[in-house]
């Protein structure tokens, strides 16, 4: 399997969650990696608004709910019990209509005891939308659980203004915001790096990630430079479409698995990257 050795390769992560995980199985295909955190989550499991939404919730379940993220469902449970009202909350749950916006989402929902309905193949808040849309919510009660902060970058449908738009009546239920990496300097390094060619490959596992990188590209003045090296000589995988969107249209050319999982991405790299050396 020679053919497959990352050795001579740098690879740079930018992911803070599972990090070690996604590093350990690409540096034991004896790949370098650099690893650059460029965004950190912040829950919310002391916001006095969650409990009071999470409390009217148990009272009285809305028809739909919408989990739009893995970690975020998982997040909400983690405050749940911090409250001790899991059972009455997944109860409540149990009693609607549960749509999941991705295999993630459909992970934590499934991991939890429950079970979605109904799950787009795409991953994306569109097909949510289209889905709902086309089966009519005018007067349905939807509790959309949110997937953090939307900056310029995400072009990401705010699921809960679209759904009010077409009559149904929303609760959007914040469980966790993004916030960029207090380690700006490191973030900075890595654009020059990226920018510069001086790693192999850069990698993402969400679009919130890409957001803040390019953020932090623009405001160094390097966001042209750094767009041109992720098209040319510096190969850019992301787990997923949602994740790559935001580079799509800057038109980079990304390189993602057929699943959406990380140890997917990983395998993608190990076998795509080693045919790119000269």
């Amino acid at each position: 399997m020679a053919e497959l050795d990352l050795s001579g390769t740098t690879v740079a992560l930018t992911a803070e969650r599972r990090s070690e995980e996604f590093a350990n199985l690409l540096e034991r295909r004896g790949a370098s990696t650099v690893r650059t955190p460029v965004i950190h989550v912040l829950p919310l499991v002391d916001d006095a608004e969650l409990r009071v939404q999470t409390a009217d919730l148990i009272a009285d379940p809305p028809e739909i709910v919408v989990v739009s993220t893995g970690i975020g469902f998982r997040g909400w449970l983690e405050a749940v019990a911090s409250w001790d009202l899991t059972e009455a909350f997944l109860d409540a749950l149990g009693r609607t209509r549960i749509i999941a916006r991705g295999p993630k989402a459909m992970g934590a929902i499934r991991g939890a005891g429950l079970r979605e309905e109904w799950s787009p193949a795409g991953e994306s808040s569109e097909e949510v939308l289209g889905h709902l849309s086309r089966e009519g919510v005018t007067g349905v009660r939807v509790a959309v659980q949110l997937h953090g902060t939307i900056t310029e970058w995400e072009p990401l449908t705010d699921l809960s203004a679209a759904l009010t738009a077409i009559g149904a009546t929303v609760t959007p239920v914040s469980v966790y915001r993004w916030v960029r990496s207090p380690d700006q300097s490191a973030v900075r390094a890595l654009v020059v790096a990226v920018r510069s060619a001086k790693v192999d490959a850069l990698t993402f596992t969400s679009a919130p990630a890409v957001s803040s990188m390019l953020s932090t590209a623009k405001e160094m003045g390097e966001l042209e430079r750094f767009v041109t090296a992720m098209r040319g000589p510096v190969p850019t995988y992301c787990v997923g479409p949602v994740t790559a969107a935001p580079l799509e249209l800057l038109g980079v050319s990304t390189l993602q698995p057929e699943r959406s999982r990380l140890g997917a991405l990983a395998r993608l790299i190990i076998d795509d990257l080693p045919t790119r050396r000269c």
